[in-house]
């Protein structure tokens, strides 16, 4: 992580927080011409993408090495015994407690 992605990064959001300020002045001068909106002139649309392409390009390099996609590796440090355990479905505070409360009353 050097400087030059996080330059890229300051760069590609000025240039496209200028690019949104040149759309609202050019939107503010057809409205006091009184100019139908069609488009956005095509040097405000080119720095918007090149703005966010220069964005990405340090957003990318400032994340690092992307993790492997494969599940295997997230597998071998585990046993057979834990890949059948759920552990993220067990639920602690359900209705079965007020159930088997008043079965356990009616017994008493």
């Amino acid at each position: 992580m050097g400087f030059v992605p996080k330059l890229c990064v300051s760069i590609g959001l000025i240039a496209l927080a200028h690019a949104a300020y040149s759309a609202t002045q050019h939107h503010a001068y057809l409205r006091l011409t009184e100019k139908e909106f069609t488009w956005l002139p095509l040097d405000i649309m080119i720095q918007c993408l090149i703005g966010l392409s220069i964005t990405f390009y340090g957003i990318i390099n400032i994340a690092g090495q992307f993790k492997s996609i494969k599940a295997s590796a997230e597998m071998e440090n585990k046993t057979w015994d834990m890949i059948g355990n759920r552990q993220s479905f067990y639920t602690f505070n359900h209705r079965g407690k007020a159930l088997f409360n008043e079965e356990r009353e009616e017994l008493e």
